[in-house]
């Protein structure tokens, strides 16, 4: 696990987009092709507008939403509007976004298009940007999520599953850990005080916290690059 501590979010945000797009490239040149997982969230807004202008060939980028709240994409929740709007503009216009909501599937349907829709990507994920709440979740696997202990354990099976939580007013889709950790590399971009004693919380031999099964898994090195 490598941890960089950054004296600004701007700083942060801008070293995330050129490690991304470096993971990137490395795909691209041994395979032609590539796959990228991001958040959604306010944190990772500076680092898709700095990759967005970031010259790579990105009609050969195929990017999958770490999670997603069970609503339209054109709705004020959709993490797909969020990355829409602001990676997929300039040159990463032509990258190609995995869509998560239908609004004939249930969510566990869903669940289940998406690990499908996954498994016809470029596989191994290039990079997977993730942020942490508070809390320790990841993507939208919270403490008190149903399925938990599956959507945390690297050998499960599945590539997504559907989640009820009540820090959310929606069903909520998300890659399991398993998924996740099948990238050549994980990238936690994490702003915050109360975040990185989160963070330190998680490294405890004994944290029950999610994002310490991702701290702690040894199939994907993992980089946390944290501001204030």
């Amino acid at each position: 696990m490598e941890i960089e501590r950054f004296s600004s979010r701007d700083e942060a945000s801008l070293a995330a987009a050129g490690h991304i797009a470096a993971a990137v490239n490395r795909r691209i040149d041994a395979q032609g092709k590539s796959s990228l997982v991001v958040s959604g969230g306010t944190t990772p807004a500076r680092c898709f507008a700095a990759l967005a202008e970031t010259e790579l060939p990105w009609s050969n980028v195929h990017v999958v939403l770490s999670d997603e709240r069970w609503v339209p994409a054109d709705h004020e929740d959709s993490n797909e509007r969020l990355v829409r709007e602001t990676l997929f503009t300039g040159h990463a216009k032509d990258a190609r976004l995995l869509s998560v909501y239908h609004d004939e599937l249930s969510p566990d349907e869903g669940a289940v298009e998406v690990d499908a829709g996954i498994r016809k990507l470029p596989f191994p994920f290039a990079c997977s940007l993730l942020g942490m709440g508070a809390d320790g979740h990841f993507a939208s696997l919270f403490p008190d999520a149903d399925g938990l202990d599956d959507g945390l354990d690297p050998d499960y099976g599945g590539l997504a599953t559907a989640v009820s939580t009540a820090a959310s007013p929606h069903p909520r889709i998300s890659l399991t850990l398993a998924a996740l950790s099948r990238s050549d590399s994980i990238l936690l971009l994490v702003f915050g005080d109360d975040k990185w004693q989160t963070l330190e919380a998680a490294q405890a031999a004994d944290s029950a916290l999610p994002v310490a099964k991702l701290l702690k898994q040894n199939r994907a090195p993992v980089s946390i690059y944290w501001a204030p």
